[in-house]
């Protein structure tokens, strides 16, 4: 197997481990450096480490190195987890007559591909128009309903995303976009395959999103994710997972497990995944989809990317549910049987699991006033969480220990995060509470922290 690193994906430390426990041997190539947590366990289970992080190949390049690394070490599996490289790894596979998503991964990349696929096939989606230009800008702002959302085609973690309620704003927001685009492209954190379609735009209308009719508590979120699998086209739906609320511009703020939705509601969201993933023409890969709620019990579709959700939600689902994605994938690449679950999974599994990331704003969006340095080995922890509830940080999320908190800006998504941390509580409902209580009592908490720490 030659598992490809970029930024973005779960966490390196430990699917790297998990790639390696599956398949007799594993080449590792970095796009990326490893974040330091990784780099010792990537040194103990990679047959060869190839390091293309210092000359970094351009993307017409890119895939001859892939599919040249491949042939070298007999490959009979490349794999990726980041969405970044995803195109780059497909394209590869094809070449190489391996298993990998197949050429559907560009409707699973470009939000104008995927959108266009959706709506032809007659799913859900809100209204959409291509932007590459203020001209165009301007005419989606008089062919939509405003107010309207600016984001970018080839984006993730809704960096660069701008609510647009002013005509007056248009100018002002493409600027933005540009530059937060730029930023993201300094910090890896941009499609590596298709280069100037990078800036590739897309105005759409806002989803009219809400919990009512779907929850019975308030705090969750107004959409859900579907994690799952496609093996050689065949489409393996494995969890719904709750979302707490985003901040402007639609910053994540954390995600819920396992759903609280009754089992009858978890299947139609999981059916409308389904539809979408189906739509997609996807071969062999890993699935996030990502659904709105919306009144009525009706739903709309945001986004599917053919690689499994970031950051902290593999480790989550095999916490609560002991299924291992990042193992099941590898096996299925090597043709061999993943292990899946024979359906969705919709019980309360083994705890509840929720990340919560780490941003200077609370949870309704209100910036920090003061700027502390991020101690969380000084926490007093046990004074935001319930009993029988743990918190740890994920270390290849998440800034050094001693770095001052940098201010939240609207309109960076992800670009804001400074770390991540995995909370684990007996139940879903406590669950919530602590994740309200970490996001709306960490400023304090760090202040605290410093003045113990002196």
């Amino acid at each position: 197997m030659l598992l490809v690193y970029a930024r973005g994906g779960p966490p390196p430390s430990d699917a790297i481990p998990k790639a390696a426990a599956a398949t007799d041997r594993l080449h590792l190539l970095l796009l990326d450096p490893l974040p330091l947590p990784a780099v010792a366990p990537a040194a103990r289970c990679c047959a060869s480490v190839t390091d293309l992080t210092a000359d970094r190949p351009e993307p017409g390049e890119l895939i001859d190195r892939i599919v040249s690394l491949a042939r070298r070490t007999a490959a009979d599996a490349v794999l990726t987890f980041s969405e970044f490289a995803l195109l780059a790894v497909a394209e590869a596979a094809e070449r190489l007559g391996l298993r990998g998503p197949g050429p559907g991964a560009a409707r699973a990349r470009s939000k104008r591909l995927m959108r266009r696929t959706w709506a032809d096939a007659g799913l859900p989606v809100p209204r959409f128009r291509y932007v590459d230009s203020l001209t165009d800008l301007e005419r989606a702002w008089a062919e939509l309903h405003p107010p309207i959302l600016l984001k970018s085609a080839w984006g993730a973690g809704s960096i660069g995303q701008t609510v647009l309620e002013q005509r007056a704003q248009l100018a002002g927001a493409l600027r933005h976009m540009l530059g937060a685009l730029t930023a993201a492209r300094a910090r890896s954190m941009s499609e590596l395959k298709a280069g100037e379609a990078g800036h590739e735009l897309i105005a759409e209308e806002l989803i009219p999103a809400t919990t009512e009719s779907w929850y019975d508590r308030s705090g969750y979120g107004d959409y859900l994710s579907v994690e799952g699998m496609v093996v050689d086209g065949a489409y393996h739906p494995v969890c719904v997972t709750g979302r707490l609320p985003t901040v402007p511009d639609f910053t994540e703020l954390g995600n819920m497990a396992p759903c609280v939705l009754p089992e009858p509601l978890q299947h139609t969201v999981s059916e409308l995944s389904r539809r979408a993933v189906d739509a997609l023409g996807l071969g062999t890969c890993g699935t996030h989809t990502e659904i709105k709620l919306m009144a009525d019990r009706r739903l709309c579709l945001l986004e599917t990317a053919a690689r499994f959700g970031g950051l902290l939600l593999t480790q989550q689902i095999e916490a609560i549910h002991g299924v291992d994605l990042v193992g099941a994938l590898t096996r299925a690449h090597l043709g061999q049987d993943p292990g899946l679950p024979d359906g969705l999974l919709t019980g309360p599994g083994r705890c509840a699991a929720g990340s919560v990331n780490v941003l200077a704003t609370d949870s309704g969006g209100r910036p920090w006033t003061t700027r502390p340095l991020f101690l969380p080995e000084a926490v007093d922890w046990d004074r935001l969480l319930s009993p029988g509830s743990g918190i740890r940080v994920a270390p290849d999320f998440t800034v050094p220990s001693g770095t001052v908190m940098h201010r939240y800006r609207t309109g960076h998504g992800s670009l804001n995060l400074a770390g991540v941390l995995l909370l684990t509580a007996p139940t879903p409902q406590v669950l919530l509470r602590d994740s309200y209580a970490v996001l709306n009592g960490l400023e304090e908490a760090l202040a605290g922290a410093a003045l113990a720490h002196g």
